[in-house]
């Protein structure tokens, strides 16, 4: 179930419904797909071949085409991060940093968990969200984002972006922004 957490007050919101509500007064839009879809060996598996990912995206082509058709997606692509990947310190490093993109995009988490930081406006500042399997969210352009892996370490998701060579990343540094206990 998803969770969100305000940084500034330590205020906590939780349930499907409060959790919509909240993140769509920020035009974030936020959605679920049936993770149980997912074959348990997919789930268990973190290291996806190209034919497994290929598996997961016909497994939800309903899905990502209903999303697709709605949202203006022209991209799609299944990311799977574990300590089984390579250079996943690198990997991580750049997504927990805040930065922005110019074009909405949507993650599908499918498996695993994750956390999404997102910058409201100055007077909320920042919010978590805690992403479970099933959990799908789609980020605004130029909404100021990081993610990272819970304590697990390991996420199969399906990234769905509007152009075609996915998204450009920029950073956005920001002071008021606290990771990891310290300000970025």
């Amino acid at each position: 179930m998803p969770e969100i957490l305000i940084k500034n007050t330590n205020e906590r919101i939780s349930g499907v419904e409060n959790v919509r509500n909240y993140l769509k007064d920020y035009h974030v839009l936020y959605e679920q797909w049936d993770s149980s879809k997912l074959p348990a060996e997919l789930k268990r598996n973190q290291l996806l071949s190209d034919e497994e990912q290929q598996q997961v995206l016909d497994l939800y082509k309903e899905e990502i085409s209903d999303m697709a058709g709605r949202r203006g997606y022209q991209q799609w692509e299944v990311i799977s991060l574990s300590n089984a990947t390579s250079n996943l310190e690198g990997k991580l490093a750049e997504l927990e940093e805040m930065h922005a993109h110019g074009d909405e995009g949507a993650h599908a988490i499918l498996s695993g968990n994750g956390i999404l930081s997102m910058k409201a406006d100055e007077d909320t500042g920042y919010f978590d969200i805690e992403l479970t399997a099933g959990d799908v969210i789609a980020i605004p352009e130029n909404t100021p984002h990081s993610f990272a892996l819970m304590k697990n370490k390991e996420v199969i998701a399906v990234r769905l972006t509007i152009k075609e060579n996915g998204w450009t990343l920029s950073p956005y540094p920001d002071p008021a922004y606290i990771k990891n206990g310290q300000p970025q």
